[in-house]
């Protein structure tokens, strides 16, 4: 039986032996709009709790769009013409536009990358396009302090701007419970410090600040809050296929419309799965998000409902930019001088998150449960040590290895990594 993982640019081919047990694990086929364009025309013209679009940017001089940074597979070269178009056409001027990308505490996007990222040349050369610098202090402003303490800085571009909206990918999200809008905003436009007051311990040890849940979510309360504090904000959400084509748009009042496409996104990347296995085979999505190490993260959580105790995941990851940022090196480096149980102490006590100090943490969800494996091309030397999983070269011979281990034929296959949710409900019906 062959499998193929989402890999890099492309995927990666796995055969099985044909008298294994493999349940491969997608999402629900998803409807694909026909006409993406009519479609991002007609969200903004028929809104959820807000007006439209052209009626409310009637008279502004100012709007600021956000748009998540190159990490996510947001279809901007298709929705940000639309919106761009919408705003000079009912007079907001050009030099009042800013398309601001939300990189968090990431990297900026420059060059034939930006490029890449807003996806339409017009779009660049229209308007104002620029990255969120998390630690320039200059560049924020304070709103206030939510109800759990956390001190709320925002990139002032976004807050003083007439127009707020932010655009984003309604996915499943491993601390969050989904991405996109309020999320788009906080952590997304926020001042390190709010970031990593986000990312402390008191938030990610959390069992309720998980994948796909929304409900107690302390995270979610808290990005809630920054939404009232802010006095509120617009957003177009997306969904995307398995194929990366649009499934679902929405637009209007940013907390209203983001349950909306939380709802539709529910409905196909949700999986119940009747049993739990002992070996376990998964993707980190594929590129943009398997470029570095810490993005892969993200595919070792997305499974571990379905991981047996003592059982074995294996994770494809191009990781063609390596590990990620020097601070997450520095967390990984932490994490195998001190080993796990030290770590945690030692998080636990901080008031404030190291920065990417989280992703290192949201590995041992993972490594708490069983052995994870990875497979990859873009790791060299050191690196390879730092990753605290098992380096694999031969995929193939590995997981032969795990089964034959375990004694258990039953295997569990998730093409697209963590752009799925697989649960383990006992009376559910068995993946095919």
């Amino acid at each position: 039986m062959r499998v193929d993982l989402l890999y890099g640019r492309g995927a990666l081919p796995l055969e099985l032996p044909d008298d294994w047990d493999v349940s491969v694990i997608r999402k629900r086929p998803m409807p694909a709009i026909h006409d993406p364009v009519a479609a991002v025309e007609g969200a903004l013209a028929s809104p959820v709790g807000a007006p439209p679009l052209a009626e409310a940017a009637r008279g502004k001089k100012t709007a600021c769009i956000l748009i998540c940074d190159i990490t996510r597979p947001v279809p901007n070269g298709l929705i940000l013409p639309v919106i761009v178009r919408t705003l000079l056409d009912a007079g907001v001027p050009a030099a009042g536009i800013t398309v601001l990308v939300a990189t968090g505490l990431h990297r900026p996007n420059e060059g034939e990358e930006l490029a890449e990222l807003v996806g339409d040349p017009w779009v660049l050369e229209t308007v104002n396009v620029v990255n969120h610098f998390a630690r320039n202090d200059d560049d924020h402003v304070e709103i206030g302090v939510t109800s759990q303490g956390t001190r709320i800085r925002l990139d002032k571009r976004f807050v003083e701007a007439e127009l707020r909206i932010a655009t984003g990918l309604v996915e499943p999200h491993f601390m969050a419970g989904y991405s996109g809008g309020r999320k788009v905003i906080a952590p997304g436009v926020a001042h390190a410090e709010t970031i990593t007051t986000f990312h402390s311990a008191r938030f990610m040890e959390n069992p309720l600040a998980t994948m796909g849940r929304l409900d107690d979510n302390p995270l979610h309360k808290d990005q809630l809050e920054v939404v009232e504090q802010l006095g509120g904000a617009l957003a177009m959400n997306t969904v995307i296929d398995e194929e990366r084509r649009l499934a679902f748009v929405n637009y209007g009042e940013i907390v209203a419309s983001h349950l909306k496409a939380v709802d539709f996104a529910r409905r196909y990347t949700e999986v119940a799965i009747d049993r739990r296995f002992r070996t376990v085979i998964t993707s980190s999505a594929g590129y943009p998000l398997d470029k570095t190490y810490y993005q892969t993260i993200k595919g070792m959580v997305a499974p571990v409902d379905i991981l047996a105790p003592g059982g074995d995941m294996f994770v494809v990851s191009q990781c063609s930019e390596g590990m990620g940022s020097e601070e997450f090196v520095a967390a990984q480096r932490r994490l195998i001088e001190l080993g796990e149980q030290r770590f945690i102490e030692r998080i636990t006590a901080q008031r404030y998150a190291e920065i990417d100090e989280w992703q290192t943490e949201m590995q041992l969800r993972a490594t708490r449960i069983g052995e994870v494996h990875l497979f990859t091309e873009g790791l060299k030397g050191e690196a390879r040590g730092l990753t605290g999983v098992t380096m694999v070269d031969d995929l193939g011979t590995a997981i032969r290895a795990a089964v034959a281990r375990h004694g258990d034929k039953s295997v569990a296959v998730i093409p697209e990594g963590p752009y799925v949710v697989p649960s383990y409900t006992p009376d559910a019906v068995a993946a095919e």
